[in-house]
């Protein structure tokens, strides 16, 4: 019945908002109750679609913020200034109102919690969200594989989930956490403090004799940067997994 999943996953469906958080100053989660949720992996992401009184229509794709559990999911998504879905998304939906959306779509970029690989997530401001999903998938899975996250942030209010990243840090169970501020930082900021460099990438990564595996996600600058050093420290091309939007100037 596998070409009947697909048509599900690829039929549009109406969710509730049934919360929402500010991550950061410009930066909206959204979680949604979707009945009959087919399930999906980390790494995933939905198609949003908004329909004018018009008839317009504006189609945009946001990852999902969390491991699957049940019909409820959350996207994580980041106000354009000059965008047409993000602003609505991020200022004028509320709780109770519906939104249109269909997925899960994606199976490249994804991250099964049976391999025992080394992970080595990087992202850039944004780009972090479906590294999140992954992160906290692995949250759940006692005596998971050891992972490390390096995120890029132009300021510390900018550090998506800084709050639960600080968290899962604490946490001690093989999940380290490290932390890049590229434009400002508060006086008293101890992590990296400048742009994700070769140096600093030969600090954080797994040796590539360990056979880790590699999820880079951000501006598509970013992501080309990130994935060339690791090419250049050993990683197999095929090891190195890419997802990238358009610049926000991280």
């Amino acid at each position: 019945m596998e070409g009947t999943a697909v048509h599900e996953r690829l039929n549009w469906r109406v969710c509730d908002l049934a919360a929402q958080v500010w991550e950061t100053p410009s930066v909206r989660s959204l979680v949604l109750e979707c009945r009959g949720w087919p399930g999906h992996l980390p790494g995933q992401h939905v198609d949003v679609r908004l329909t004018a009184e018009d008839g317009y229509q504006a189609e945009r794709s946001y990852s999902l913020a969390t491991p699957f559990r049940d019909d409820t999911i959350t996207l994580t998504v980041q106000r354009l200034p000059d965008g047409e879905v993000s602003p609505y998304l991020c200022e004028v939906l509320a709780p109770g109102d519906q939104l249109e959306l269909r997925g899960p779509i994606g199976g490249y970029f994804v991250w099964e919690p049976g391999d025992r690989s080394p992970v080595l997530l990087v992202g850039g401001g944004s780009g972090v969200v479906p590294l999140m999903a992954m992160m906290r998938e692995r949250v759940a899975v006692d005596g998971g594989p050891p992972m490390r996250l390096l995120h890029s942030a132009r300021s510390f209010e900018e550090i998506v989930y800084r709050d639960e990243l600080g968290r899962i840090a604490a946490m001690g169970n093989g999940i380290e956490v490290f932390t890049t501020l590229t434009r400002a930082r508060p006086q008293e900021w101890t992590g990296y403090a400048r742009r994700v460099d070769m140096a600093m990438v030969c600090e954080v990564a797994w040796p590539a004799g360990l056979r880790p595996k590699a999820y880079v996600c951000g501006p598509t600058g970013f992501v080309e940067a990130v994935a060339d050093i690791l090419v250049d420290l050993g990683y197999p091309a095929d090891r190195v997994l890419t997802e990238r939007f358009g610049p926000t100037g991280v």
